[in-house]
């Protein structure tokens, strides 16, 4: 608080707002400058499903593995031999113990049965998928076309 110029001797009782409006306003040209760089993710087409809408995935820890088969935890790139370790280490899932997996629709099937299996080996106790959601026709077309793969014999 400052003195008054009145001369009298009252205390000036009024907040200086000015130095609370300028860290505020760098606050906010930090945030616009970070915001887009936090957009981490790994490149994946995931399967689509109807399936109702998780409430919250992108809080809890994502194991992903494209269709290269590379596999990233939380977005960082991790190696298959070095997976189990850190899952067991990872704080969170010591303290949730349940683990996202996305796998790209073209993955063999192998690939994310290992991951899951190296998961319950790290002390994993629920293993959950992500899907894209996708309305009913979108859905049909899709099993029109898994009856017609290359390879699969038909039995009447």
């Amino acid at each position: 608080m400052g003195m008054s110029s009145g001369g009298d001797g009252e205390l000036n009782s009024e907040i200086n707002v000015t130095p609370m409006v300028d860290v505020m306003l760098v606050l906010l040209i930090i945030f616009m400058i970070t915001a887009p760089m936090m957009n981490t993710g790994v490149d994946l087409e995931l399967p689509q499903v109807a399936a109702s809408q998780l409430e919250d995935p992108e809080g809890k820890l994502v194991l992903s593995i494209d269709k290269n088969n590379r596999i990233f935890l939380g977005g960082t790139q991790v190696t298959w031999q070095d997976l189990q370790v850190k899952l067991s280490t990872n704080e969170r899932l010591k303290k949730e113990s349940e683990l996202y997996v996305e796998a790209d629709t073209s993955l063999p099937y192998g690939s994310v049965i290992t991951a899951m299996a190296v998961a319950r080996k790290a002390g994993v106790g629920k293993v959950m998928f992500l899907t894209e959601e996708v309305d009913g026709s979108a859905l049909t077309t899709r099993l029109g076309e898994l009856d017609q793969a290359p390879g699969q014999t038909k039995t009447k």
